[in-house]
């Protein structure tokens, strides 16, 4: 089926940052994918690896600290670790686009929205300025800005957060990009506002008919958006599946304990679970599986050895030894009422 080309291949990705005295194991062989027209979230707390693994995509890794071991990047079969620095130019924004976690910082206080939209127009296509500014008002008003042609003259400071994500959208969609990769774009925002952008990523991805990398920490953000889910956890994918799947039937203790935190209307009043512990220091990583510190159903060999990818059908992989061999069975945790 054409849905099913892939686009986008991260490849057993090892990335490294080095100190002066330490090694950051920052990935640890990542592999995901992202097919032509679906939407695939990258799920995981901070400190998980999830938005390195991304700014590697796109060539943004500053080297020296950071070096990539070994992997590799490939997008509709090219790779992209391979290419001069000329090359990535023209993948940045015109095939692949970003759009960033905080747009207070991403965005230059000193020009107008007008202008930074503008920008990657002008790099990578050879039009006028009138027709520039007119699609510059057509974006603004795709990702629901009110009054777009008056705010093209208006500063970052002079918008508000949900405004401010609008325009970082619109930048990212300037060129038509075939992939667009979303790095947490509700974090910083109220609840009312992050429904609204979520539900506005969903509407593009469908008109526009392109690819999305949906970053977050927050299962509960991606439920009605994601095709596909992979969680992340300390450097390396603990489950992937598709986004049912995952969420009625988890097989790695950390997805349960993600979707065990979310609050959910059939449980008000109770206290929210929360997983112990934090996620390692990518410096210090224990042995054997990352999670084992925190995880209720450690047993000893998941101390000393990585568990593979074990398989439960309909590519719905997991790297639990315990819950794939049946054992730590309880009863089915609650799936959100926003779940379908």
């Amino acid at each position: 089926m054409e849905n099913n080309h892939i686009l986008l291949s991260v490849q057993d990705l090892h990335l490294h940052f080095r100190g002066r005295r330490q090694l950051a194991r920052v990935l640890d062989g990542v592999s995901y994918e992202v097919r032509r027209e679906e939407t695939v979230c990258l799920v995981g707390e901070s400190g998980c690896g999830k938005t390195v693994s991304a700014l590697a995509i796109l060539g943004l890794i500053p080297r020296p600290p950071g070096e990539i071991v070994s992997g590799d990047v490939m997008c509709k079969g090219k790779s992209l670790l391979r290419l001069p620095e000329e090359e990535m130019r023209q993948i940045r924004g015109k095939h692949i686009a970003m759009v960033f976690q905080e747009p207070m910082t991403s965005l230059n206080p000193v020009f107008t929205v007008g202008d930074q939209i503008a920008e990657a127009i002008a790099v990578h296509e050879n039009v006028d300025r009138a027709e520039i500014r007119r699609r510059c008002v057509k974006l603004l008003s795709d990702v629901g800005m009110p009054a777009a042609a008056e705010r093209l003259d208006d500063y970052p400071h002079q918008l508000s957060g949900g405004q401010r994500q609008r325009v970082m959208i619109a930048m990212a969609l300037a060129c038509n990009p075939e992939i667009v990769i979303a790095d947490e774009p509700t974090t910083a925002l109220d609840v009312t506002i992050q429904a609204q952008i979520v539900s506005l990523f969903s509407e593009l991805q469908k008109k526009r008919r392109m690819s999305v990398l949906y970053i977050t920490h927050d299962l509960g953000v991606v439920a009605g958006i994601a095709d596909r889910i992979y969680v992340m956890y300390a450097g390396i994918i603990v489950e992937q599946g598709d986004c049912s799947d995952i969420f009625r039937n988890p097989q790695h203790p950390y997805t349960r304990g993600l979707l065990d935190s979310l609050p959910d209307r059939s449980r008000r009043g109770e206290k929210l679970h929360s997983i112990p512990g934090q996620v390692p220091d990518p410096a210090c990583k224990p042995g054997g599986c990352p999670f084992h510190p925190r995880c209720n159903l450690a047993v000893d060999t998941c101390r000393h050895v990585l568990p593979a990818m074990r398989d439960h059908g309909n590519g719905h992989l997991s790297r639990c030894p315990v819950l794939s061999a049946g054992l730590g069975k309880r009863n089915l945790h609650h799936v959100p009422d926003y779940v379908e």
